[in-house]
């Protein structure tokens, strides 16, 4: 369990603005990185084959990752050995120019033994790409009504709305940053850090606005609880990241590293943007 001396950080050194500044800088900084992903590329985020279309080719290489390389050439979007077994890889095609069963023949030819072939039209990429978005535009749209719902009060809901969108503007570029594809299970990491942002913010909120005790008690209580939890969550998922990348499994790994860069972001727009807002709040009401 953790313990935090949450008082050392002394909030009343610090203006609204200087507080604000960081969260809202990162929210632009990927704002900016987002619409330039969509101008170069068509797409705010480089799409898994999931939302594109593709095929997933699973083969043995007794001589490596060369001859893989070798046949197929500039077709391949990515190769990725299996760490769990031996001279095993995993060869992506996000493309609707081959068909698995060119790809099959291609590798059986090369003297590669193929384990399985695994593939995504294009027309069902597209469908389950509106239906993850409709999915995570109803999961904010929702979030945001069940909080309005519970404060009825504007300026302590928008502060809430507003880290929760934190939280996933800037995991999102991140993940452009760092090469990871929008998948079904980056999809879930997203919308999980939809439920963490939701439970600080209201936590805090609700431990300042509804418990008794001055501003500064009430937040400090609120710090004390929310990191214990947000940074027990940490450390399992960090231990899970390492142990999937040790291991070569490639989405859990790109799932952690949304939840590890995620939870972070969640921090600081909890305890800076919310904070602010919520002490402007208060101190207007006042």
């Amino acid at each position: 369990m953790f313990e935090f001396d949450v008082e050392s950080f002394d909030f009343r050194k610090y203006s609204n603005r200087q507080l604000i500044c960081i969260p809202l800088t990162l929210m632009l900084l990927s704002v900016l990185i987002l619409s330039g992903w969509y101008f170069f590329t068509g797409s705010p985020v480089n799409p898994g084959i999931e939302f594109t279309g593709g095929a997933e080719l699973l083969l043995i290489s007794d001589n490596g990752i060369e001859p893989i390389r070798t046949t197929f050439g500039s077709s391949s979007h990515s190769i990725r050995s299996i760490v769990t077994r031996e001279n095993a890889y995993i060869v992506n095609f996000q493309t609707s120019l081959i068909n698995p069963e060119q790809l099959e023949s291609m590798a059986i030819d090369s003297g590669f033994e193929v384990l399985s072939v695994q593939s995504t039209s294009p027309s069902f990429g597209a469908e389950t790409q509106r239906l993850a978005l409709i999915g995570l535009v109803a999961a904010f749209v929702g979030m945001a009504t069940v909080v309005f719902i519970l404060f009825r009060k504007i300026v302590p809901s928008v502060a809430v709305v507003l880290s929760a969108l934190g939280d996933i503007l800037v995991p999102l570029a991140i993940m452009n940053l760092l090469g990871i594809q929008l998948s079904l299970g980056t999809l879930a990491a997203l919308l999980m850090l939809i439920g963490y942002s939701v439970d600080s913010d209201i936590l805090l909120t609700n431990h300042i606005l509804k418990r008794k005790g001055n501003f500064y008690d009430s937040l400090y209580r609120a710090m004390k609880t929310g990191l214990t939890m947000t940074l027990t969550s940490f450390s399992a998922i960090m231990v899970m990241t390492i142990t999937a990348f040790l291991f070569g499994v490639d989405l859990l790994t790109s799932i952690g590293i949304v939840l590890i860069f995620g939870l972070i972001v969640d921090i600081l727009n909890t305890y800076l943007l919310n904070v602010s807002l919520l002490r402007w709040y208060v101190g207007e009401k006042q």
